[in-house]
């Protein structure tokens, strides 16, 4: 599976983006998929996660209630809607595929990763 992200810029602070994750392969269905960020100078950190049906989601408490991860499988792709953006949430955003059924916060967990997309909110 290669992933391709998609959707970041330059947001105000209280704008909104949506990232994408595109795949490639037609067992993408079958994947679950978490978002990931590195912020400049930090550990990269876990975000948000879906499972391969697209019926469970986990957030991280930082972004919890501001943002909807949600999966098109017909178009093999896994979205990320983020709103209220804030300074803080700064960093390049990854996504990763899991081909298990694991769609928790390790990384180690995930087998493809995407190249990631720099996502800057300026205060």
């Amino acid at each position: 599976v290669q992933l391709q992200a998609s959707g970041g810029g330059l947001v105000q602070a209280g704008g909104s983006l949506r990232l994408s994750c595109a795949a490639s392969g037609r067992t993408f269905s079958s994947y679950a998929v978490g978002w990931f960020r590195q912020a400049p100078g930090k550990e990269r950190r876990f975000v948000s996660s879906i499972n391969w049906s697209g019926t469970d989601t986990y957030y991280t408490d930082s972004v919890k209630g501001r943002s909807t991860i949600s999966r098109d499988n017909a178009k093999n792709t896994v979205y990320l809607r983020m709103n209220s953006l804030k300074p803080e949430d700064t960093a390049i955003y990854y996504c990763a595929a899991s081909s298990s059924l694991y769609y928790g916060s390790i990384e180690s967990r995930y087998d493809y990763w995407g190249q990631g997309t720099q996502v800057t909110v300026s205060s």
